[in-house]
């Protein structure tokens, strides 16, 4: 049976992409990127730091890492808030042995319940994006206008009174968005997203309100992706992201500047078996000549300055 001509019959679908955010471009054929001090890989360490609610709804779906088992899950609770009472000083820990400065995306909700890990995470030095307000309250189309930007709101003024940083960068409850979700952003002074994972460079989006960034954060060798979604091992994951490196490394000698992105959530690779992998990975990465570590805003703004 063929498609009928009436398949193509509405604004959005035609030829190309469904929407029209951003115009489509081939990687390898963009003016080269050029970082600071000449180095060749730009290195983006960005730590999820989450909350997880006991009462967290089903619909319209669960984040990733989401409570599974039946009300009260103090099971899969507590070990989700590891990461915020061990996991997260144990990755700050081997930062600060590495001489990194990162970026942190963290819940909103986190600087309520818990100040002193945002003081801990400021005062070495590190970025803090924002997080949405708490892996329970995922953006998606179904919700109002004045209710996911009241959620985008308050998630922005709990972490920039509890860091005193600007807090400019957004990464969604499980990467999701609503139809909404840019225009809310960058009304609410976000100027760069890490919620697409469609590019190893960032890219401008159009929105009603500006300009959005769009920031690289790699998806497949995300430490929560590899290890509860793809039911893959550690020393799987090492080889995953020593191979992506290798492979951004050398195409950046023929093709210009690229962004290493290293997802990491602290109630993943914070657990006491899995942080020696961690500092495998990065010593592979900074074994290197050419590696450029900053936050994931600080590299948003040397790309910008390129025009």
């Amino acid at each position: 049976m063929s498609m009928p001509e009436s398949y193509l019959e509405y604004a959005a679908r035609r030829y190309g992409m469904d929407h029209d955010r951003y115009d489509w471009s081939d990687l390898f054929k963009r003016k080269p990127v050029a970082w600071p001090h000449g180095a060749r890989i730009a290195l983006s360490v960005v730590t999820h730091v989450q909350h997880f609610p006991l009462d967290m709804p089903a619909k319209p779906f669960k984040a990733p890492g989401a409570l599974s088992m039946p009300y009260p899950d103090f099971r899969y609770y507590t070990n989700r808030d590891y990461g915020n009472r061990v996991g997260v000083f144990r990755v700050l820990k081997l930062l600060r042995e590495k001489g990194l400065k990162t970026s942190f995306a963290v819940n909103g909700i986190i600087a309520a319940r818990y100040p002193a890990l945002i003081r801990a995470v400021v005062e070495d030095g590190h970025e803090i994006v924002a997080h949405g307000l708490d892996m329970g309250k995922v953006h998606h189309s179904g919700l109002g206008l004045e209710e996911e930007g009241a959620t985008i709101a308050e998630a922005l003024r709990l972490l920039r009174g509890a860091s005193g940083q600007k807090v400019e960068g957004w990464l969604s409850p499980g990467r999701a968005q609503g139809f909404n979700t840019p225009e809310l952003l960058a009304r609410n002074g976000v100027t760069y997203s890490l919620d697409w994972a469609n590019d190893d460079l960032p890219y401008e989006m159009r929105t009603k309100e500006g300009p959005l960034l769009a920031m690289p954060l790699a998806y497949e060798t995300d430490d929560q992706v590899v290890a509860n979604e793809y039911f893959q091992s550690e020393t799987e994951w090492v080889q995953q992201v020593k191979d992506r490196f290798d492979v951004l490394y050398r195409e950046s000698a023929e093709y210009g500047g690229r962004i290493m992105s290293l997802p990491l959530h602290s109630w993943v690779s914070g657990m006491p078996y899995r942080v020696e992998y961690l500092r495998e990975v990065l010593d592979h990465i900074l074994a290197h000549e050419g590696v450029w570590n900053a936050p994931a805003g600080e590299i948003a703004a040397a790309f910008r300055a390129q025009g």
